[in-house]
């Protein structure tokens, strides 16, 4: 069986060097372009050159040419840089892993409409973990409609988004639980709100500090008891080993928008 042609986007940055030590070993996947920005400094290097690995993949600045000898692109950059990207395998009928956070409502928007034309995978959090536990949320939430739900997260001091993807995720299976409207009763802030907790209400809150590399809590409080169902992750390399399930999951899937919860069979 021929190996799955894999393009990496953000090919130096911490989670694609590890995702690139990971297809190396993977019998299933081949490395077959890695990418980073004009004027990175790792352009023109060996792909594998920050982990003593020889990939015989130069990472390159321009890599348009690579799509058309490709099966799955996997991206864990930013919002705009997926977009453009993206739209380039769709024109070239590549399938997309997207590791990506912080889209706004139109980039969503487009997400879902390209995903008419290639198979999409999108989750703010590849870990298998993590994926459970937003399982595990939303059967809470059907178990529990009277307790408060309170989702907290960390991440390290340069994460730019907040709440963080994964913390909106698991928001979202509580209030798919709940039957409510995240939307409308998602709460991100208690300053200044001089009232008291509404019913149905989902707080968030977020830390941002250190080099931590990824915790999340959902609080589940009632009369006299609470639940915390919390995730730590020690590692990148739980996202990157969920990146590449869903880049085989996908490989040969027919055009949608699918998710981790598809992936790993949790629906």
């Amino acid at each position: 069986m021929s190996k799955i042609k894999v393009i990496i986007l953000g090919a130096s940055g911490k989670m694609g060097q590890m995702l690139i030590q990971e297809i190396i070993s993977d019998g299933e996947l081949v490395l077959v372009g890695a990418h980073d920005i004009k004027g990175s400094h790792a352009v023109g290097n060996d792909a594998g050159y920050f982990i003593g690995k020889e990939t015989k993949v130069l990472i390159q600045d321009n890599i348009d040419h690579l799509l058309s000898d490709s099966d799955v692109v996997i991206d864990f950059t930013r919002p705009e840089g997926t977009m453009e990207f993206l739209k380039k395998a769709s024109d070239q009928k590549v399938a997309y892993v997207i590791g990506t956070t912080g889209f706004n409502s139109s980039e969503l928007d487009s997400i879902q409409q390209l995903s008419q034309h290639i198979p999409i995978c999108m989750a703010p959090n590849m870990s298998v973990g993590i994926n459970v536990l937003i399982s595990l949320v939303e059967k809470a939430a059907t178990l529990l409609p009277e307790y408060d739900f309170e989702v907290i997260e960390a991440h390290h001091k340069h994460k730019v988004d907040a709440p963080s993807g994964t913390a909106l995720r698991l928001g979202q299976a509580a209030a798919d639980g709940l039957n409510v409207s995240l939307e409308k009763n998602a709460i991100y802030t208690r300053y200044g709100r001089e009232e008291k907790r509404k019913d149905n209400e989902i707080g968030f809150s977020t830390i941002r500090a250190g080099d931590i590399v990824g915790e999340h809590t959902v609080l589940i409080a009632g009369n006299g008891e609470r639940i915390e169902l919390t995730h730590k992750a020690t590692s990148r390399l739980n996202f990157a080993s969920g990146a590449l399930k869903a880049a085989k999951f996908i490989a040969n899937q027919k055009p949608k928008l699918f998710d981790m919860q598809e992936v790993l069979n949790l629906k």
